[in-house]
């Protein structure tokens, strides 16, 4: 089905041979791409600018008020504000709205393209209106991939695209370039999620293909529609790869035209010659419908395989449960096996990798005629975009998702990331979603709840919500619809041209920016001088660690406008005592400030500094009783000495470095 080399290949007459040179970079896809965004002049050594970038509501805030208090007074290139994930405003009252406003009003400043909240997810919104061949994109979302169209897609953090608001670089070393060689054509009811489930299940755990751009091309490109081909490569971050980019053909080149963007067309695909760091290769019509069992897409078997061994794979699943989440007395999932049958109790079809037109389609055709059932088991569908959805309206699907009994929601992320659809407690959800992270379905574990996530194609979860939520492949199907190859779906953006602000290149320096009270400028940094001692408050030596784990995704997402009250959720999955420790860090070295200043004033009070200080060092750093006399002595030492000498200067200096080491800024040396 899969198989991986990790030994360099050159690709030579239609077939990979072995390498020991490098010879043969130039001929990549992604190296002519790299190259014309390059402005340094070492090839090993990038410094990249970008095309276009896109942010949703989450980062937009903290991304421009951080180019803003940098001196950012308008946007240099096309920056694209989406309101796709706190789109609900259900937490913290209007704080969400007040972000969406900022947003407004920041893309009329600095000109700027905004998209209202439920009219498109962030990734469909940048298919249909930006990725083209050649083309780079940068976004504050890991999932930033538009491969599909022949354009490079990263995914990065907010303060790499506040460089590139500030004119500056994305500086990188050049990477790897993995081919994905694809050959054959699914089989009906095998999905775009059930190749990338087994993509990430061979590549994950190695680390083969980490921090590489994956280029795909081979025969079995052209069996696949251009929605099959986004719904792999929006999957290959969970790969943890650098980029994507696929080879162009006449499929990319229909859909364009249908985008209104014919003329952005070029073919691409590699030279004879082309040289790769590995090659992964896809037999496309050995490919299964699969399942990625909690609590990460890697985790991924086929469903025959699962049905075959569900009491021991579901074990596991209780045990990684128990050691993840340590939650006590949790429902295990081995009673949700019932007659030999799994039960589920939720499907979700969503966001950038579930809501794509032809994803939904097979659903609706899967249940035409059929009902969910009135049981435990229920469906929500999201469609990617507006254009989707009136395309789905306009052909009927949705009127027959509707009558099987399915939910159809507006165009947002909120399943994906625990804003939406959150299970019942020790429910199992079946999910066409980019991931099964712990708890990013939106329980609290904490508070002793606990409920799971599976990753499936659209297909297999329409049949199982066909047979009423008995896990079921849609291969299992008697009547499975297949996947044509040149599927396409007619784009009406009637609903972006009556909602979308399109303010790219026309920015308003006169115009205010609007505030609510959760949006707060960045708190005042001092200079970073040439070296810096920090304390540190936490170390995580885990081998995966998430966004999730940094700072938790849900609720928490809503208080990213605001860095001061969002850090009161840092680390909180992985070491709840981290706030506090930091908080009476920060006290401890606020207060050795303040005494500090007092000790430069004069003897009477340094003595009062020195007693302070004793009691300081044996509350936050629990300072061995000698080291805290000696401290003591060399304060007295100071006191006594007259100003402007060599001994007074020499405990100066010792006193300072102290302070270096605790994070203290101020400079008593002057």
């Amino acid at each position: 089905m899969i198989t991986v080399q990790t030994t360099p290949v050159r690709w030579q007459n239609g077939r990979f041979t072995p390498s020991a040179a490098p010879q043969g970079r130039e001929g990549t896809m992604a190296h002519a791409i790299l190259m014309a965004h390059n402005t340094s002049d070492r090839p090993d050594r990038l410094s990249i600018r970008f095309d276009a970038m896109a942010s949703h509501d989450i980062t937009y805030v903290g991304i421009i008020q951080t180019a803003r208090a940098s001196g950012m007074e308008e946007f240099p290139l096309p920056y694209v504000l989406t309101n796709c994930h706190n789109s609900l405003c259900a937490v913290g009252g209007t704080i969400n709205e007040d972000d969406h406003v900022f947003g407004l009003s920041a893309a009329k400043k600095y000109g700027g393209e905004f998209v209202p909240a439920h009219q498109a997810v962030i990734h469909s919104y940048m298919r249909e209106r930006y990725a083209a061949p050649g083309r780079m994109i940068l976004g504050s979302d890991s999932h930033t991939r538009y491969g599909a169209y022949g354009c490079m897609a990263i995914g990065e953090g907010g303060p790499e695209l506040a460089r590139q608001l500030l004119r500056k670089t994305y500086d990188i070393a050049y990477p790897n370039i993995i081919a994905v060689y694809l050959t054959g054509a699914p089989r009906p009811g095998v999905g775009p999620q059930d190749v990338a489930l087994a993509l990430v299940g061979a590549t994950f755990k190695s680390g083969a293909v980490k921090n590489a751009v994956l280029e795909f091309f081979g025969p079995g490109v052209a069996s696949l529609s251009m929605d099959y081909r986004s719904g792999i490569d929006v999957m290959t971050t969970e790969t943890t790869c650098l980029s994507s980019v696929w080879q162009t053909d006449a499929h990319t080149k229909t859909a364009l035209a249908l985008l209104g963007r014919g003329d952005s067309y070029r073919e691409m695909a590699p030279a004879e010659g082309a040289y790769y760091d590995g090659v992964v290769t896809v037999e496309l019509d050995k490919v299964e419908p699969m399942i990625a069992l909690p609590f990460h897409p890697s985790n991924a078997y086929t469903i025959r395989e699962f049905k075959a061994n569900m009491a021991d794979l579901l074990h596991q699943v209780d045990v990684d449960a128990a050691e993840q989440l340590v939650v006590k007395n949790a429902p295990s999932l081995v009673k949700k096996i019932v007659g030999g049958q799994f039960l589920v109790d939720q499907g979700v079809i969503a966001g950038c990798s579930g809501g794509a037109y032809q994803n939904l389609k097979r659903a609706a055709e899967i249940l035409t005629g059929c009902s969910t059932g009135s049981g435990a088991f229920w469906l929500s569908c999201y469609p990617g975009s507006m254009p989707i959805n009136l395309e789905l309206a306009k052909n009927g699907y949705i009127a027959q998702l509707m009558a099987a009994g399915a939910s159809i929601r507006s165009c947002f992320c909120g399943p994906c990331f625990g804003a939406g659809d959150v299970p019942a407690n020790g429910a199992f959800s079946i999910r066409h979603s980019t991931r099964n992270f712990p708890n990013r379905e939106g329980s609290k574990p904490g508070d002793g709840q606990i409920s799971y996530v599976a990753l499936m194609d659209a297909r297999s979860i329409a049949a199982t919500a066909r047979m009423g939520g008995v896990l079921t492949g849609a291969d299992e199907l008697p009547d499975v619809p297949a996947d044509r190859a040149d599927e396409q779906w007619s784009y009406d953006d009637s609903a972006y041209q009556s909602r979308v602000y399109f303010g790219v290149g026309k920015p308003q320096p006169e115009a205010g920016l609007v505030f609510g009270p959760n949006i707060a400028d960045w708190p005042e940094q001092i200079p970073l001088p040439e070296n810096l001692l920090l304390t540190c408050c936490a170390a995580i030596y885990d081998p995966v660690t998430t966004t999730d784990e940094l700072i938790p995704s849900g609720e928490t997402s809503s208080y990213r406008s605001n860095p001061l009250r969002l850090a009161e959720f840092a680390l909180s999955r992985k070491d709840p005592q981290y706030v506090s420790r930091a908080k009476a860090i920060q006290a401890g070295v606020s207060a050795a400030e303040t005494l500090t200043a007092q000790a430069a004033a004069g003897a009477p009070k340094a003595a009062r500094w020195g007693v302070s200080m004793k009691h300081y060092l044996q509350e936050f750093y629990k300072t061995p009783a000698e080291e805290i006399t000696l401290l003591g002595m060399q304060i007295k030492y100071l006191t006594n000495q007259k100003p402007g000498t060599s001994t007074y200067q020499k405990y100066v200096n010792s006193w300072q470095d102290f302070l270096a080491s605790t994070g203290g800024g101020v400079d008593i040396r002057a």
